[in-house]
């Protein structure tokens, strides 16, 4: 076995560590500022980042990727035993590495908007898969920003990170009290804010997309609030050729996405 740079300095711990304790509840669902990141492309993508790595966890009889980076960029760094990471770990088979990182703080107050500017407004998303991939896809779409309203899903839940490929760390997030607060935010902005809503009349071909652009897409169950439609912004819908009669909150989101930068970059 390879003997790494930081063999002797990692401080084994077992399972009653404060840290496991704290990494146990980041497991289940997160906590502000922090997530949990397992696996070694999960690892490779956090390097690429700039994000803070609190603690990193070790199992150096698991783990057989190159380590030491991790280690370096690490504030603390704990060497567990197998029976201690099957415990911690959310994979079926393990790397034998998971680190406690530090997502970036956005504020609404600090952003600058152009015609060229794309933002999409998740509002009231259930399932942590789900909101992993919108910031996947706003990410892809090179959208500005991700709006959070009537959030149920945390940005800090594990499967957020794993879903959204790691963007998570790099796709600027705000999340808003009330919808009222959101809507006033795009408009002092001069953005032209569409309603995703299957029942709309006018389709998502429509509009010209020629200023600063937003999306809104609703719940997997439930879509869109009343209160979003209250604002009296437009609706765009997805026409539906087969029996389905609606599409994952995600490949919408990505369809509409992806419309509107093909307009503004003349595709």
């Amino acid at each position: 076995m390879t003997v790494h740079p930081f063999a002797h300095s990692a401080r084994s711990i077992g399972a009653q560590h404060p840290r496991v304790r704290d990494l146990l509840t980041l497991r289940k669902d997160g906590s502000p500022g922090r997530i949990m990141v397992e696996g070694s492309w999960e690892h490779d993508r956090l390097l690429t980042t700039a994000a803070s790595i609190d603690a990193f966890f070790w199992c150096p009889e698991v783990a057989t990727t190159e380590v030491h980076r991790i280690a370096e960029r690490a504030t603390e760094v704990y060497r567990i035993s197998e029976k201690l990471l099957a415990r911690l770990s959310r994979k079926t088979r393990s790397d034998g590495l998971i680190s406690i990182a530090r997502l970036p703080e956005w504020r609404p107050h600090a952003f600058e908007f152009t015609n060229e500017s794309l933002v999409l407004v998740a509002d009231g998303v259930e399932y942590a898969g789900n909101l992993g991939t919108l910031i996947r896809t706003a990410d892809a779409a090179n959208a500005d920003c991700l709006v959070l309203t009537s959030r149920r899903a945390r940005p800090t839940h594990p499967s957020v990170y794993s879903a959204s490929r790691g963007t998570v760390l790099s796709t600027p997030i705000l999340e808003f009290d009330d919808i009222p607060s959101a809507a006033a935010w795009l408009r002092s902005h001069r953005f032209r804010v569409h309603l995703a809503d299957p029942a709309a009349t006018g389709t998502y071909r429509v509009p010209q997309y020629d200023g600063p652009t937003a999306f809104v897409v609703g719940s997997e169950g439930s879509g869109l609030s009343r209160e979003w439609h209250a604002e009296g912004f437009d609706a765009v819908s997805i026409p539906m050729l087969g029996q389905a009669d609606s599409l994952n909150v995600a490949l919408s989101a990505g369809i509409l996405l992806f419309e509107a930068r093909a307009r503004k970059a003349g595709w």
